[in-house]
């Protein structure tokens, strides 16, 4: 699986800082049926996790009701120059992960 995040190059120190991730998946509900009929699995990014620096900033849990190439986005404040991390899983068990850098000035 691949993702693409964004997020500031460089922040001062204490500012809030926007966060986007979208990660590349089919999240397949298990409602839809292949072309001989049979129902295609489940198989949907269940859990998305974010680590500053080692420290867990950000965590979800996706279900069934999250569209293809899951989109999130959410806020933390730059304390340090570093990296975050992102790690997520899906119901088949495929691990991705994704890594962004930030430089924090002041």
């Amino acid at each position: 699986m691949v993702a693409r995040v964004q997020l500031p190059k460089q922040a001062r120190r204490g500012e809030i800082i926007e966060v986007r991730i979208a990660i590349q998946h089919k999240m397949e509900t298990g409602f839809r049926f292949d072309h001989s009929g049979k129902p295609i699995p489940k198989n949907v990014v269940n859990q998305v996790v974010c680590r500053y620096n080692g420290d867990e900033v950000f965590r979800a849990e996706l279900g069934s009701g999250v569209a293809a190439n899951p989109y999130l986005q959410f806020y933390t404040v730059a304390d340090a120059s570093g990296e975050l991390v992102f790690e997520w899983v899906d119901d088949a068990g495929e691990r991705g992960s994704e890594r962004a850098r930030i430089e924090v000035t002041g």
